[in-house]
Order: structure tokens, then sequence, then C-alpha cells
């Protein structure tokens, strides 16, 4: 069974190991253990110190296999982006020209740098070991972040933000970087990507201000503006599921796409329920699968099954309740795990069939 908690300073080590075979691409998370302690620092003092509106907090989750200790995934939201050091992104815009004189059609594809100092809220830093990744856990580390921010809604934008990983091999190797970035920017490709962590001034700094025309551009580096990496691609489906759309945005030195998502129009927040627990049961019984997690300021997150009993209140099995530390009389916010498949509604039709008339 496996939970989802506020990571803490004792994590290190195991978040350390978690991250040995992460590969290139996860930029937020390198492989440092000075830049690891800072973030969950920055993580605690987040969850125990906030304003009444967001102020740039970084909440950092770890997922938890509860009965070896072991963390087997790690995701994260950031309540409001920018602040004194902008994100920087490219705006990808595609205009169709055509002659009519000589026939020919083209689409035109250019990137303008962009930036933006104020807000919205990001889900970021998602990771799950390579052992424990099935359509199930990864579903969960990912929606369980929506169950927090339901909580705690005052503390975050009314926007949220995903920058999808692009396409860059397991050796760093980025066709989009080679073509543009390097040519200012002069590192490859996972030194840059390492030195953002630091700071993402130098972006600013070298790269050129003028519109990238993609056209121009290498066969191998135009194919992978907007697109994800493979590996991503699960986790951006469950996204769109939650009504995440392509925002126009993509990333600055390997261009995945930035999904958007207006934060009280997500599926697990606006179907997301709260309501008291009135009995735990020691015995299996039938449910669907929920996403759960306290209320209040104690977020933990498991699945498990849940009914609504007829005479009110709520049934849970003793299993969540341990893994929770729920006891009679708490409440907890659910919502189901995977989204209601709408069934085709299917008209009848009559049709009739013209009969040949009698000659009189």
């Amino acid at each position: 069974m496996f939970i989802i908690r506020p990571i803490e300073q004792k994590d290190l080590d195991g978040l350390m190991e978690l991250l040995k075979d992460s590969g290139h691409g996860l930029t937020s998370l390198p492989r440092d253990p000075e830049v690891l302690r800072k973030r969950i620092r920055h993580s605690e003092r987040s969850f125990a110190h906030r304003e009444d509106g967001p102020r740039g907090e970084d909440y950092l989750f770890a997922m938890e296999e509860l009965f070896t200790g072991r963390i087997v995934g790690v995701c994260a939201i950031i309540s409001k982006i920018g602040g004194f050091e902008p994100y920087y992104f490219y705006r990808l815009e595609e205009e169709l020209r055509e002659s009519k004189m000589i026939h020919i059609k083209n689409k035109i594809s250019t990137l303008h740098f962009t930036y933006i100092h104020n807000g919205p809220a990001e889900i970021c830093s998602l990771y799950l070991h390579p052992e424990f990744r099935n359509s199930q856990n990864g579903r969960f580390l990912s929606l369980s972040r929506f169950l927090f921010i339901a909580e705690n809604r005052k503390h975050f934008e009314d926007e949220v933000i995903a920058e999808m990983r692009g396409m860059v091999n397991d050796s760093g190797h980025s066709p989009f970087w080679e073509a543009v970035g390097k040519h200012f920017i002069k590192l490859d490709f996972p030194t840059a990507d390492y030195l953002t962590t630091k700071s993402k001034k130098f972006i600013e700094e070298l790269l050129p201000k003028s519109p990238v025309i993609v056209n121009l551009l290498p066969e191998d580096a135009q194919f992978v503006v907007g697109k994800v990496h493979p590996n991503t691609e699960p986790a951006k489906r469950i996204l769109e599921q939650e009504g995440f759309k392509f925002s126009g945005l993509v990333g600055i030195f390997e261009p995945g796409p930035v999904v958007k998502a207006e934060v009280d129009k997500i599926r697990s927040i606006t179907e997301s329920i709260v309501d008291e627990i009135v009995e735990v049961s020691d015995k299996a019984f039938r449910s669907d699968t929920f996403i759960i997690s306290r209320t209040g300021t104690n977020f933990r997150s498991a699945l498990g099954g849940v009914i609504r009993l007829k005479s009110g209140g709520l049934k849970i099995s003793g299993v969540t309740a341990a893994a929770l530390k729920l006891r009679l009389g708490d409440k907890i916010r659910y919502v189901t795990f995977r989204p209601k498949v709408k069934k085709a509604v299917i008209k009848k039709t009559t049709v009739k069939i013209p009969t040949k008339k009698k000659k009189k």
C-alpha cells in the first residue's frame, strides 16, 4: 500500500536513491544533495507558514511504500510561479500562408521568447520509480495534488500549468538545444539544464529575443517542438482527462508543451466530496476505488474504498483508516480514481419504407 505525504528532511537519502536513475529532463530535482536539501527545507516552510494568498510556496510530496518506508515517487505544486525571478518559455505561433498564383500553401511556425512574473500555479517535479510505474500508481501520484489544492484553495492561483518533459534522450541529447540554445549558451544541455536550479537569469541574458522560425531548423529539431517525451505521454493523458489543454507555450530548452487549466474546473477538484467517517470496517467490502485524503493541515492521501451510508456519513476500511491515521468522526476528502465514462445516448429513428402504389 502507498501513501502520499509532505516530504521531510529525513527523506533526503530515500529521495537521492529514488532519483539515481532519473536520467535527464527532471530539471527541478537534480541529483545534488545540497539542492535537494534546500528544496525540502523550502517545502517544509511552505507547509508550516503560509500567507492568506499564494506567495510562491513550494509543496513537495513523497510517495511512500507504507510497509517498507521506501520512497518510490515524488511530486510537487508551486502555489504561484514568477516573482523576483520570472519563468521563461517560448510562445508557439502558427501562420498559414498561400500563393494562389503558384498554388502553394505553407504553415510557418515561430517561437517567441516570453516570461511570466505573476503566476499561475504549477504542478511539477513528478517522478515515479520505474519498478512501480503502472496506470494506477502514476495516476494516484499525479491526482493526489488536486485534493491538496481543493483543501487549501485560497493558497493557490486561479490557473495552474504543467510543463511536460520534452524530447531528450537518455544521454542528455536534445535536438532543439543543439539547433538553437547551444549557439547562444555555449554549454551542453545537461549542464545548462542543471544551472537553472541555481538561477534562470542567464537565459534572459544570453538567448536572443528575436523569433525563432521553426521551419528553418533541422528536421529533427522541428519535429520535437511541442512534443512530449514518450515516458511522459501517460502523464499528459491523465491531465487532459482532468481538463488541461495546450497553453500555446513550450519549454525554453527542450520545447515540450505547457498545458493549463482553470483550478475550479479541474475534475478532481470540482468532483471531490468532504464527509465524516461514521464506520470503520475490519471486513473487506465492495467499492469503487477513490483517492482519499485527510482534511485540515496534516495532508496524507491513499487509495481505498468509500461507501456513503443511507443513514449519513461514510464507511471506510480499517486498512485505509490506519494508513491515513483516521478515527471515527474525522472528515475526509475523496474523489473517484478515474473519470466516469459518459454513456453515449443512441436515439431511435424510425425509417419509413415507401411502398408501391397499386395501379387502378
